[in-house]
């Protein structure tokens, strides 16, 4: 029993000893490693360079925020200042760009710090980005083409073009797409990538022109004359005109009549309008014609009337008087004579 007792002491003070040992251990080796001057050296330092390297990122995308911002602002006369959403998209789209490309630099010089190897973390992502662009081109070259699509201000919010088989008003210039509203209420979805040729009926101004037929009793001079009275106040009264309409001369001539050829030089986007206005101002010169004709036709036959009233009257006022007499003459004639 004795021996039993014996050999459990032995035990539990071998378990203790191998305890205080390793507690020992412990605390030697954390100490070591708390006053491992050299290791708190290269942490005070990694992380100094960490700090640094975050302070001059932020420095940097804000620098160059502000270069964008200013170099946007000395466009303020040209046409990406009349569109102030297609100013901000720019803007956005440039700063984000900007502050993505610097953090990923920053994000790659941290990791490096923390002792991470970056030739395989950036192989690992060359040859993801090469598997995701292979899937992706169709997305990759809209959104490329969207891109250059705002920055070389090809065209904007408002406008009116045709791309294709595509034409209508711009309503939203994307990234990836560009919506487009046909003058039938229709809305076009186009990925910028198809885009290959736009034409932009909103870059420069527009000119109208219309062929006014005449007939041929009617002379060229006085034709021109009409057409002159019809359009001379366009200018002043439509704003869309922006010089009085100008008659280049007669454009067809056939043996019953002629055309007139007028042309005008209109605002952007308004050839249509302004070509309406000056068939209708036309129309309406021509109806006021038409009755003042008829009013001087009804004058002169009024003229005609009254001038001859007076002549009627003597005439009305003579045959009665006339009668009177050939009476008095038959009462003085002889009776013989009436007898016979």
């Amino acid at each position: 029993m004795n021996l039993f007792l014996t050999g459990k002491t032995s035990d539990a003070d071998g378990i203790t000893e191998n305890a205080a040992k390793e507690f020992n251990s412990f605390t030697s080796g954390f100490w070591n490693w708390f006053t491992d001057i050299s290791m708190w050296s290269h942490i005070a330092f990694s992380a100094l360079r960490i700090v640094i390297i975050f302070i001059l990122t932020r420095i940097a995308i804000k620098l160059i925020n502000k270069v964008i911002d200013r170099s946007l602002a000395g466009k303020d006369k040209t046409r990406i200042a009349a569109n102030p959403r297609r100013l901000i998209t720019i803007r956005e789209l440039s700063k984000n760009v900007v502050s993505s490309v610097f953090n990923f630099i920053m994000i790659m010089l941290i990791l490096n710090e923390f002792g991470f190897n970056l030739a395989p973390l950036l192989a690992g992502a060359g040859v993801a980005g090469l598997a995701i662009s292979f899937g992706a081109q169709s997305i990759i070259k809209d959104i490329i083409t969207g891109f250059f699509i705002i920055f070389e201000d090809q065209f904007a919010v408002g406008d009116v073009i045709q791309t294709g088989t595509y034409k209508g008003t711009v309503q939203m210039v994307g990234l990836r797409t560009t919506r487009l509203i046909s003058w039938n209420g229709e809305v076009n979805i186009i990925p910028n990538g198809s885009i290959i040729s736009v034409t932009n009926f909103s870059l420069s101004n527009s000119l109208a022109v219309v062929d006014i037929p005449m007939s041929m009793d009617r002379s060229l001079e006085d034709a021109r004359m009409l057409v002159t009275r019809a359009t001379e106040h366009m200018k002043n009264d439509k704003d869309e005109v922006l010089d009085a309409p100008e008659i280049l001369g007669i454009q067809t001539l056939t043996t019953g009549e002629y055309s007139l050829r007028i042309i005008a030089k209109c605002q952007p986007n308004s050839r249509a309008d302004v070509e309406r206005a000056i068939h209708t101002a036309i129309k309406t010169q021509l109806d006021q014609d038409k009755e003042q004709a008829r009013l001087e036709e009804e004058r002169k036959a009024a003229a005609e009337a009254q001038t001859a009233a007076p002549e009627l009257q003597k005439e009305a006022a003579d045959a009665p008087v006339t009668g009177v007499l050939k009476t008095e003459v038959n009462e003085k004639r002889d009776p013989k004579e009436s007898n016979d």
